[in-house]
């Protein structure tokens, strides 16, 4: 079974949370009640978009697994306005502190058509705004983001549309579509 699942801001990538800060965010299992399946990779609770879960171990681990390079596209809200000398550091693979990225595919995008984000993101009137498309092969800890912030642009608001063939198309978030 393999189910697409579109994360709310403020959702956990996880059925369950043991924190004392429970109460002011949700998890998967406010959305979802198929028993047995589990996500393939994970969104921070800050972050939004699709999700993939599954109960084949084989397929979490062939869509997961950082040797397959399976692709993740984003759409990134960026303070500021990156030029494409900015966007080549993206692509060349930026040092972090867990290493080195791979290289990624960076474009600037006219703002997209989305849902409004509950709470809206921060918004400041002298500073502006950008949209990116950002694809990457492997999945490090707030890894985007902690990229737009190495070339000088924090992200904003982070939504992820697209992993490998599986893409979001219209789910809303908290919709979810079994796929399989």
């Amino acid at each position: 079974m393999l189910v697409k699942f579109n994360k709310p801001y403020n959702v956990l990538s996880q059925f369950s949370d043991n924190t004392k800060k429970s109460a002011d965010r949700g998890n998967l299992s406010d959305f979802i009640s198929i028993p047995n399946i589990y996500p393939v990779g994970r969104l921070d609770k800050d972050s939004e978009g699709l999700i993939l879960l599954t109960d084949d171990g084989k397929l979490q681990y062939k869509l997961s697994n950082p040797k397959n390079r399976v692709r993740k596209t984003y759409y990134v809200q960026v303070e500021g306005e990156p030029k494409q000398s900015d966007l080549d550091l993206l692509s060349a693979g930026l040092k972090l502190r867990d290493g080195i990225t791979r290289p990624a595919k960076a474009t600037i995008i006219e703002p997209p058509l989305l849902w409004d984000r509950v709470p809206p993101i921060r918004v400041r009137k002298t500073v502006p705004d950008s949209w990116l498309e950002i694809i990457i092969s492997e999945g490090k800890n707030r890894q985007v983001r902690r990229m737009t912030a190495a070339i000088g642009y924090p992200t904003l608001r982070l939504i992820r549309i697209k992993i490998g063939d599986y893409d979001l198309k219209n789910l809303m978030p908290g919709d979810f579509e079994n796929i399989s």
